[in-house]
């Protein structure tokens, strides 16, 4: 599964780097909307929530603002929407690649993804800036990339099984965005986990997007991470990941007889 996605590594960057170009042709800011738009996001966040709501986190520690608190809840869920939100048409989109027999068909559902991770680059440099601003940077933002490795597994894997759906199903482009609205507001994003009820807790604590999320707000408070809930959602993610691949090899012989 890692092998062959190592040797396409390059068309997979080129296929990305025109995707995220295609995104901003033709804007007057052009790909410099890549920055500018996290930078109005978290100055919004900031204005909402510091000035007017001034909301708070739960047992909030050493004065760290609420809008910083879901800002970083806000860039481990945007990478896995992005990623799993587009994978319904990420191969359907393509037929001309699908029916070239050389063309490596696997990684067209990662193009999303690779798209994300360079606006997942950005939002945590802005992240970064706003946590020095702030003079809550401390080193534990290091571990932040390190963290995302769950949610990744497990996008690549969602994003493997979705894209095949995909090709078969054209109602999955209707169906995906709606079901990762609602994994929005079930994940630990707006809310910490610890104010789930304690039954449901588990669901929160060892899925990957939930444990992720707790220990990037962990890392950036420099708090003690839980890594055993990290690495149960490695696992988690890795059998993701192996499970939408093997589906997607199994159901790509018929792509090319379905578009």
């Amino acid at each position: 599964m890692i092998f062959p996605l190592l040797k396409h590594r390059y068309l997979l960057g080129q296929l990305v780097m025109r995707d995220v170009l295609l995104r901003y042709r033709g804007a007057m800011f052009g790909v410099f909307w890549i920055f500018l738009s996290p930078l109005l996001m978290l100055g919004i966040f900031a204005f909402v929530f510091g000035q007017i709501f001034q909301a708070r986190w739960p047992q909030q520690p050493d004065g760290l603002p609420f809008w910083l608190m879901l800002y970083s809840g806000l860039i481990v869920f945007n990478l896995f929407s992005e990623a799993v939100s587009r994978s319904p048409t990420a191969v359907r989109a393509f037929p001309s690649y699908v029916k070239k027999i050389i063309f490596p068909v696997e990684i067209l559902p990662l193009v999303p993804l690779g798209a994300g991770l360079v606006h997942t680059a950005f939002n945590l440099l802005i992240l970064v800036l706003a946590l020095a601003w702030t003079g809550h940077l401390t080193v534990g933002i290091l571990l932040f990339p390190v963290l995302l490795l769950p949610v990744l597994l497990l996008a690549v894997g969602l994003s493997w099984f979705l894209a095949a759906w995909g090709v078969f199903i054209k109602d999955m482009n209707q169906i995906v965005p709606l079901l990762v609205q609602m994994t929005f507001f079930l994940s630990p994003v707006l809310y910490p986990a610890s104010a789930v009820p304690p039954m449901l807790r588990p669901l929160y604590d060892y899925n990957p997007l939930g444990a992720v999320i707790e220990a990037a707000r962990a890392a950036i408070l420099a708090q003690p991470i839980s890594w055993t809930a990290w690495l149960i959602a490695l696992a988690g993610g890795a059998l993701a990941a192996l499970l939408g691949h093997t589906f997607f090899q199994h159901s790509r012989d018929e792509f090319a007889d379905v578009l």
